[in-house]
C-alpha cells in the first residue's frame, strides 16, 4: 500500500506543477506560490482514501492484468481530481461551520493573511478539476461521461450541504423536525455520492463501462456511504480526538446526527424532555447528558449494516465488481477514525 501511496504522491507533484503553469493564466511569483501553498495544504493533507481508491478499484475490475504505467497515471490522476473536490467542499465547509481545526491543523481560513480569500480558493480547487480532466482524458472515449459524472455529484454534494445548513439554521432549532428519513437525506447527498459512488464510478468509465449499466452499485455504493457517515456521527461523539483527528461539536452544533435522531426514536418521555432541554448547548454537564441517552445504540446498528451490505454485495453478478465493493467495505468495517 505504502508504494501505491508514494506513486499517488508523485502524481501529485506532477498535477500542481501544471496547475502552476496552467497557460490560460499569468502567474506572477506571488499568485504561484500562494496557490502553491494553498494547495499543499488542503490537498494530500487528509487520508487520501478516496484518491486511492480509484486505483483499487480499477486494479479489482482488470481482474489481476498488470496496470499500463499509463493507465496507473490516469486513475491517480482521476483519485487526485477527487481528493481536489474534497479540499474543495471542506475549505468551504470550514468557512460556512467556523470550524476551528482540520485534519489536526487549524483551517485553511484561520491561517494568518488567509481569512475569507479561503472563499476564492476554494473556487480555484474547484476550477483545477476540469483543468486536469482537459489535460489528460480529453482523447478518451469517456472524456463527456467524466465531465458529467463530476458536475453531477459537486451539485449533489452541494444540496446535501445545502439541507444540512437550512436543517441547523440558528435560532431555528427545533429537534422535532430531526428523523431518520431526513438524516438519510442529508447524508446520501453531502457524504455518499462523492465518497463511496464517485472513485468506483470513475473506476468503471476507466474500464470502459457504462455506468448506466451499474445503477445497483451505486445504490449499493450509497447505503454504504450512510453506514459510513453514522459511523461518523458515532466516532465524533465517542472518538478519541488524538486520533479522529478533530474535536467533535455535533452536539453543541445541533447537528442531525444519527445519535440524536436513534435517541429520540427510542426515549421515554421523560428522556425526550431531557434531550429538547440540553441538546445543541455548548456546556459540558448537557454534553455529557446527551452522551448518556446514546449508549449502545450503535453496535447493533453496526452488526445489521454489515450483514445486510454483504448480502447486498453478493447477489451481484460480476465477481470483480463484488470485489470493489467488498474491498470498500473492508476498509471501513470497525474503523476508529
Amino acid at each position: 500500500m505504502s508504494e501505491l501511496r508514494s506513486k499517488f504522491l508523485e502524481v501529485y507533484s506532477v498535477l500542481k506543477a501544471e496547475l502552476l503553469h496552467d497557460p490560460a493564466f499569468e502567474f506572477t511569483d506571488d499568485s504561484r506560490q500562494w496557490v502553491e501553498r494553498m494547495l499543499d495544504y488542503n490537498v494530500p493533507g487528509g487520508k487520501l482514501n478516496r484518491g486511492l481508491s480509484v486505483i483499487d478499484s480499477y486494479k479489482l475490475l482488470k481482474e489481476g492484468k498488470e496496470l499500463t504505467d499509463d493507465e496507473v497515471f490516469l486513475a491517480c490522476a482521476l483519485g487526485w481530481c477527487i481528493e481536489w473536490l474534497q479540499a474543495y467542499f471542506l475549505v468551504l465547509d470550514d468557512i460556512m461551520d467556523n470550524s476551528v481545526t482540520r485534519r489536526g491543523q487549524p483551517c485553511w481560513f484561520r491561517q494568518p493573511k488567509v481569512g475569507l480569500i479561503a472563499s476564492n480558493d476554494g473556487i480555484i480547487l474547484r476550477n483545477h478539476i476540469p483543468r486536469i480532466l482537459k489535460k489528460h482524458f480529453r482523447q478518451k472515449p469517456y472524456y463527456v461521461d467524466l465531465l458529467d459524472l463530476f458536475n453531477e455529484v459537486e451539485f449533489q454534494t452541494a444540496s446535501g450541504q445545502m439541507i444540512d445548513l437550512i436543517t441547523t439554521l440558528e435560532g431555528e432549532k427545533d429537534l422535532s423536525k430531526y428523523s431518520l428519513p431526513l438524516h438519510r437525506r442529508i447524508v446520501q447527498y453531502k457524504t455518499a455520492y462523492y465518497s463511496f459512488y464517485l472513485p468506483v464510478a470513475c473506476a468503471l468509465l476507466m474500464a470502459g463501462e457504462n455506468l448506466d449499466n451499474h445503477i445497483n452499485v451505486k445504490d449499493i455504493l450509497i447505503e454504504m456511504g450512510i453506514y459510513f457517515q453514522v459511523q461518523d456521527d458515532y466516532l465524533d461523539c465517542f472518538g478519541a480526538p488524538e486520533v479522529i483527528g478533530k474535536v467533535g461539536t455535533d452536539i453543541e452544533d445541533f447537528k442531525c446526527s444519527w445519535l440524536v435522531v436513534k435517541a429520540l426514536e427510542r426515549s421515554t418521555e421523560e428522556q425526550k424532555k431531557l434531550l429538547y432541554e440540553v441538546y445543541g448547548k455548548a456546556d459540558e454537564a448537557c454534553v455529557a447528558k446527551v452522551k448518556e441517552l446514546y449508549k449502545g445504540v450503535f453496535a447493533e446498528y453496526e452488526r445489521e449494516s454489515y450483514e445486510k451490505l454483504v448480502k447486498f454485495i453478493e447477489s451481484h453478478p460480476s465477481k470483480a465488481v463484488q470485489a470493489v465493493l467488498k474491498s470498500f467495505l473492508a476498509k471501513i468495517y470497525k474503523r476508529l477514525k
